[in-house]
């Protein structure tokens, strides 16, 4: 979860992630940034997200982004 959460202070250094349970409810990201977050996923963890998967259900918060992961067989 740390390498994940340098990924989304890289996007927006200014949010604490930690300590948010809805990225997306206390305007932590937008949907430039989640655009933003599936390419640094992708190239980060040689995985490729499909855009059905990019959906917000799968960025709220770091438990939905972890587990979105998994499903791509990377280790969180």
């Amino acid at each position: 979860m740390n390498h994940l959460l340098e990924i989304l202070a890289e996007i927006r250094p200014e949010s604490s992630f930690s300590e948010s349970h809805d990225f997306l409810d206390d305007g932590l990201l937008d949907s430039f940034d989640i655009v933003m977050l599936v390419s640094s996923l992708d190239k980060t963890f040689g995985i490729s997200i499909e855009g059905t998967e990019i959906v917000p259900e799968n960025f709220r918060n770091l438990e939905a982004i972890g587990a979105l992961l998994r499903k791509h067989g990377v280790e969180t």
